[in-house]
């Protein structure tokens, strides 16, 4: 019943969104890269959530609550506050670009070199550490809740490699033949999956720890774990309250507003109000997603820590196969394998566009026309995912996987944001200067990297995070050249008129949030 449940819900996905997307443009750029500038808000949504949230996100959140408490929430919950950003200040300066890829904007802005620089930072990020990380997190997962590891007799290591290259191989079917639109249409019905599978999981969990009532699992939660309810980190928790105002706030706005995974959802946008509005949904909805990533760790602590021990990466996978009965796990499983699958082609779908738009089209062959331009970026992605297929298992004997995938992703997030942000907020900034911020950040992340992991410098990398950003602009700054004006680009009877309640909206939630904090700050 398990693996019919599973199968059922996995193959209808597949089929659903291949009758859904059958007639879509995949020969032309805008068709196979931005699905045609036709996503309506609930996809964008849905694809933007879905892509997020993924194992990496799902196994290192209750992981990090296992062991921490509801500190690690923030990670969700403010990244809502960075959303907002997207919605009300980005998106619309990209859109009225008419952009494709966010590297296409420092072209712009910028010069042809800075594009290609930023394009090759943002590949060496998905090849080299996250599309590694999603399939080995996707990996353990599967094999927590399916227990694969006994059943089919195998070692960690055997069943970890088998579970990598099959996530790998489909979740290669829909990036590279279906494109963002087949990606985006079954991000929406996994995502719904997800909440819903998603929420059982406390539910259960919670009856469980208080004797089939969900309020009395709550009282003894919160009593004899008084400091897992705080959301006011410290050294020990690993994350420090200070570091929300520092390394925190700049990689959670970079991921948000100018990662090309990300953004792309929002460029296919079939309209401006319809991008925004899809954006803030998302922005709304992670405010809760912390009920269903951070919750299970605390929940898993009180029922399994003999089983567990100080290693929190295995509680989600846990408590699936525990508490839900074997049908069920099933169609989580498989909600969970959408999930794995929706981060992992979306990056692959990404890795695409960049290669083919920004390096290919710019410095390779600059005369290709966008049926070629499509062909190669479907070629590319066939060897982005070779690699990552290779490289994940190879994470097998790393510890803290979220911690892991943060502290990698400063390296190149931090000098690719400082560039955006200078070339958002000023007209002056020359594009050698660009330059110099670019390589002189990504070198000071790179060194300090070392001597934290070698013990000799005592930073949070976080800090070390906040530290470079502010260095690489105020060099940037220092030396600025003449005034650059940018001139609106916008596509052929494309609608940019703003959602009317876009900015209402976007204090509304930045105002809830700063309401949660309040109540959980002690």
């Amino acid at each position: 019943m398990q693996l019919f449940c599973f199968l059922l819900f996995t193959i209808g996905v597949l089929i659903v969104t291949m009758y859904l997307t059958r007639k879509d443009d995949h020969a032309s750029s805008d068709g196979y890269f931005l699905g045609g500038r036709s996503l309506s808000a609930g996809v964008i949504c849905g694809s933007l959530l879905l892509t997020n949230l993924s194992t990496e996100q799902i196994i290192g959140l209750s992981g990090g609550a296992y062991s921490a408490g509801l500190v690690v929430m923030a990670w969700e919950v403010l990244s809502a506050v960075s959303i907002v950003f997207l919605a009300v200040y980005f998106l619309p300066k990209f859109l009225s670009r008419g952009i494709t890829t966010a590297p296409e904007f420092l072209e712009a802005r910028f010069d042809k070199d800075v594009r290609f620089y930023v394009s090759i930072l943002f590949l060496f990020g998905y090849a080299g550490i996250f599309l590694p990380v999603v399939l080995f997190t996707g990996a353990t997962a599967l094999n927590g809740i399916f227990d694969l590891e006994a059943s089919l007799k195998l070692s960690e290591t055997q069943t970890v490699w088998m579970c990598v290259w099959g996530l790998g191989l489909v979740g290669s079917i829909y990036a590279i033949y279906g494109g963002l639109k087949a990606v985006a249409v079954s991000d929406t019905f996994n995502g719904i999956g997800l909440l819903v599978g998603g929420l059982i999981i406390p539910y259960i969990g919670l009856k469980a720890c208080g004797d089939g009532s969900v309020m009395e699992g709550i009282n003894v939660l919160t009593s004899t774990y008084p400091e897992k309810f705080t959301v006011k980190g410290d050294k020990e928790s690993g994350l420090p309250w200070h570091t929300i105002f520092t390394g925190m706030f700049v990689i959670m706005t970079f991921y948000w507003c100018t990662n090309q995974a990300i953004i792309q959802r929002a460029l296919g946008a079939k309209s401006l109000k319809d991008g925004q509005k899809g954006v803030l949904m998302c922005a709304f909805i992670k405010i809760f997603v912390p009920i269903i990533v951070v919750l299970p760790g605390i929940i898993a602590l009180h029922l399994y820590s003999d089983n567990l021990g100080e290693k929190g990466d295995g509680a989600y996978p846990l408590l699936v196969r525990n508490l839900l009965p074997g049908w069920l796990s099933g169609f989580f499983g498989a909600v969970m394998f959408g999930a794995i699958l929706s981060s992992f082609n979306s990056a692959l779908n990404s890795a695409g566009t960049l290669f083919a738009l920004d390096i290919y089209k710019v410095k390779i062959n600059p005369e290709a026309d966008e049926k070629k331009q499509v062909k190669v970026g479907r070629n590319f992605s066939i060897i982005m995912a070779i690699i990552a297929m290779s490289t994940a298992p190879l994470l097998i004997s790393a510890k803290g996987i979220f911690n892991y995938l943060q502290m990698c992703n400063t390296i190149y997030m931090v000098p690719i944001f400082s560039l955006f942000i200078a070339g958002f907020f000023s007209n002056k900034v020359t594009a050698k200067m660009a330059k110099v911020g670019l390589f002189t950040a990504l070198a000071l992340n790179i060194i300090f990297t070392v001597l934290e992991n070698v013990k000799v410098v005592d930073i949070h990398w976080l800090d070390r995070a906040g530290a470079v950003f502010v260095a690489s602009l105020a060099l940037m700054f220092a030396f600025r050249g003449e005034e650059k004006e940018l001139e609106a680009k916008v596509p052929e009877n494309y609608d940019i008129t703003p959602w009317k309640h876009a900015n209402k909206v976007g204090i509304a939630i930045i105002v809830f949030i700063v309401g949660i904090y309040a109540a959980l700050w002690k």
